[in-house]
């Protein structure tokens, strides 16, 4: 579906759009900055990927050396690009852009939003698929599907507020809502907390109603004022660093909230899931076996649409078992009421982590001023441009 969405969409843009900037000629590619850029972001985002796993005996692999060596090399490319990018020509990253204080202070609000919102929809999927559908009747083969039909009203906010408040925002200004959608999502988060594990699907509705509608009336606003606070002939490599720092927010936001989660199923779980195979008649080294596999197996299992018991479980225990004792280990509520304590820790703190992101990307986005800063022509014969000149300090009240 992606493709032929993505064709259409290249050939609209390619017929449709017109150049409006003023582009410089003899401009050079940043080739330091470019590699640099690539091989510094690759090697930081596979150490946080390889970060959530397993290593040795430890539920996630932080402490593992090769993680670690890549978390070190990654931002050390990290920061040899931001060198670069202050002494080169014509840089990928016009760093100079970050003295304009509402690019700056939208960037920000964007990162620090990303963070907060970036693995949410997993957390909130894998509460749908592992817990709650279970819980409800639904068969662990149909969990990937209802779990995204009972997300609706994440998405139904989202496209309900983002036209109306991009809309509203060039009369009144981004920042009032900018700042008002994230401190609704800071609200919504923290009320997340007070549901319980198997909860009433209205009050889940309206409070991922609200998340989206608070990320609707951020978004739009919030791009608008980045992108009209810098000179046209910038706008291109506004976009691009606008778009890194939102995509690298939601990989952090991925990595840090998956460790939460596995850290609290990690303390917790295995007592819980040993006592419970025992009590269920799995025998008791077995049973131990399964309690000290890593907790994301478990997981993975349920947001991929399999029964967590039936994988982890051999085959020739599980059949040696009565009757009775096989319908009750993969029946619909032995699982989700096994793991629902120790997730519901580890997604209490997800959420609290989220709403401070959300409250920290508010106070930022109230730094950003009132109303469009307004720019003035620039030379296209110029071979550099002065951002201190072409953004004015005075701004539209």
């Amino acid at each position: 579906m992606s493709v032929p969405v993505g064709i259409v969409g290249t050939i609209w843009a390619y017929t449709m759009l017109r150049e409006v900037a003023t582009i410089r000629g003899r401009q050079k590619i940043d080739w330091a900055g470019n590699v640099t850029f690539a091989v510094g972001a690759t090697v930081l985002l596979l150490g946080i990927t390889y970060g959530i796993e397993p290593y040795g005996g430890s539920p996630t692999g932080w402490g593992n050396p090769l993680v670690i060596g890549a978390l070190i090399v990654g931002v050390l490319l990290l920061i040899a690009f931001i060198w670069i990018e202050l002494h080169t020509e014509d840089p990928m990253f016009r760093l100079d852009l970050f003295k304009i204080r509402m690019f700056a202070a939208g960037n920000a609000s964007s990162f620090l939003a990303s963070i907060a919102r970036g693995g949410l929809q997993f957390m909130l999927v894998i509460w749908l698929q592992g817990i709650w559908l279970p819980l409800h009747g639904y068969n662990y083969d149909v969990t990937p599907l209802w779990a995204g039909i009972y997300m609706i009203p994440l998405m139904v906010g989202f496209l309900l507020m983002g036209p109306l408040s991009g809309y509203l925002s060039d009369r009144f200004g981004a920042r009032i809502f900018s700042t008002t959608g994230m401190l609704i999502q800071a609200v919504s988060f923290l009320l997340l907390t007070f549901l319980p594990a198997n909860f009433d699907y209205t009050w889940f509705a309206v409070l991922i109603f609200f998340l989206g509608l608070g990320q609707g009336m951020f978004s739009s606003p919030n791009t608008s004022s980045v992108m009209g606070s810098v000179p046209a002939e910038q706008r291109g490599v506004a976009s691009g660093m606008r778009a890194t720092f939102q995509n690298s927010g939601s990989i952090v936001s991925i990595g840090v909230f998956f460790s939460i989660i596995t850290a609290g199923l990690a303390a917790a779980l295995p007592s819980t899931l040993a006592n419970g195979l025992t009590t269920a008649g799995v025998p008791a080294a077995i049973s131990d076996k399964i309690a000290h596999l890593p907790p994301t197996s478990a997981l993975f299992a349920a947001f991929l649409g399999y029964n967590p018991m039936q994988t982890l479980i051999p085959h020739p225990v599980l059949t040696s078992l009565p009757a009775a004792n096989q319908s009750n280990l993969l029946g619909h509520s032995f699982f989700p009421n096994l793991i629902s304590s120790p997730f519901m820790l580890g997604i209490h703190n997800v959420f609290y982590l989220s709403a401070a992101m959300c409250l920290v990307a508010a106070i930022a986005s109230l730094l950003r001023g009132n109303g469009q800063q307004k720019t003035v022509p620039v030379e296209s014969e110029s071979e550099d441009i002065n951002l201190e000149q072409v953004s004015t300090s005075s701004q539209v009240k």
